[in-house]
């Protein structure tokens, strides 16, 4: 009985010493996903994004089509006040607030994604191309950005805003088809805001081209495409998410102002016309239309950024330390 006892607690003690050698290694995304699920606040930020792409998803399917068409003025069925139409109130045509700001959050959502994988393409592609070949491709590139960022960025944005609405383009399979809101303001975005990710990617790339284990990429004859996309856009993809999350934010600002300066959205609902027709209500004390676009702005661009921290403290090597 002792030998049995033995045999097991024996058996105890190898598994162990071997418990550790049988658990998936830490790796860069795992610890970061470790470190973002702790964080409570980034948690709850998580979900209030999540909440908002519901909501846009909504939009997409059309359920809210007819509700923001609806009015409750005069020479129509005033529903009850109870109605949850009316949590929010009504603007100055008789439209349900609540119903305009929730298809709202589609284009904001949308003209936010959009612009960002715009950008992020640009900004990507540039600068892997000018950090590893540099040379007269690296300075063409520098160029090229120091004289994007050298225009003040919101009126680079309305000029571009201001040119492309109203445009023509045929491509083919699909014919011709004129630029007008959401379009317009993805493009006048996402072409003007890759500056910083190409010159954080171009940075990166000119100290991982270096390293020794590019040398051997390169020693066993691996091809240029083949080590910037296998090797070394994996090992800047944490500055693509950190630009990605970090970016929404300033782009639905963006689009709020186009859509408020008249360069934006105009066909339908959206959080910048609603401010737009806001500001004819301010002088008669109809102030909710406002607040209600306001406060979704607020809370969207508040739970971004928080996350947007979270992330780079998590895929950022220089800012996680230790725990």
């Amino acid at each position: 009985m002792t030998a049995i006892r033995a045999e097991s607690d024996a058996n105890l003690t190898v598994a162990a010493e071997l418990a550790p050698l049988t658990e998936k290694p830490r790796t860069l995304w795992r610890d970061a996903r470790a470190r973002i699920t702790r964080s409570k606040l980034a948690m709850i930020c998580l979900g209030i994004m999540a909440c908002y792409v519901v909501v846009a998803l909504i939009g997409f399917s059309g359920l809210l089509n007819h509700a923001i068409e609806a009015t409750v003025g005069p020479g129509s069925a005033p529903p009850s006040t109870a109605s949850v139409s009316l949590w929010a109130g009504t603007d100055f045509l008789g439209r349900s607030v609540l119903w305009r700001l929730l298809y709202g959050a589609r284009v904001a959502l949308t003209v936010a994604f959009l612009a960002s994988i715009v950008s992020i393409v640009i900004g990507t592609v540039l600068g892997l191309i000018s950090g590893y070949f540099g040379g007269c491709i690296d300075a063409a590139i520098v160029w090229l950005f120091s004289t994007v960022s050298s225009i003040p960025w919101i009126l680079l944005i309305l000029a571009l805003a201001f040119v492309l609405k109203g445009q023509e383009f045929a491509l083919p399979g699909i014919g011709k088809f004129t630029l007008t809101g959401v379009p317009t303001i993805v493009l006048a975005l996402g072409l003007t805001s890759w500056v910083g990710l190409c010159r954080y990617i171009r940075g990166e790339v000119l100290k991982l081209r270096e390293r020794d284990y590019i040398a051997a990429a390169r020693a066993i004859g691996l091809r240029d495409r083949s080590i910037l996309f296998r090797h070394i856009l994996p090992n800047v993809f944490h500055l693509i998410i950190i630009d990605f999350s970090l970016g929404l934010g300033a782009f639905v600002q963006s689009e709020v102002v186009l859509s408020f300066l008249g360069l934006g959205v105009t066909d339908q609902p959206s959080w910048g016309r609603m401010i737009d027709d806001a500001k004819l209500e301010l002088l008669k004390g109809v102030w909710w239309q406002m607040a209600a676009a306001t406060i979704a702005i607020f809370v969207f661009t508040l739970a971004v950024n928080i996350l947007g921290d979270a992330f780079r403290d998590a895929l950022d090597p220089r800012l996680r330390g230790v725990d």
